[in-house]
């Protein structure tokens, strides 16, 4: 019998605003305590109209994209140091 084991990360994204751009911190726990953090940036063209939504997807998902990238260098130390040798973290 094969048991297969569910983990879940709950990654939390906070926002700061003002008339023409967008910060938004994203965080992640990891189960052994450790916490990756990212930012991403979105500026609004003076003459676009105010969608504060749309500034804050894009700057979720380029704080997305950097955590994503923390995480992938993150593991692949981890693999370097228990394999002796060095992975490549933008292999896919």
């Amino acid at each position: 019998m094969t048991v297969n084991t569910v983990a879940g990360w709950h990654i939390e994204m906070e926002f700061q605003e003002d008339t023409h751009r967008t910060r938004a911190a994203a965080l992640v726990r990891l189960p052994d305590g450790q916490e990756v953090r990212a930012h991403g940036y979105a500026s609004r063209h003076p003459i676009d109209s105010n969608q504060p939504r749309v500034g804050e997807e894009v700057a979720a998902a380029r704080a997305l994209n950097e955590l994503a990238m923390r995480l992938l260098t993150k593991a692949h130390g981890e693999i370097d140091q228990a394999s002796g040798r060095t992975s490549h973290p933008l292999s896919v």
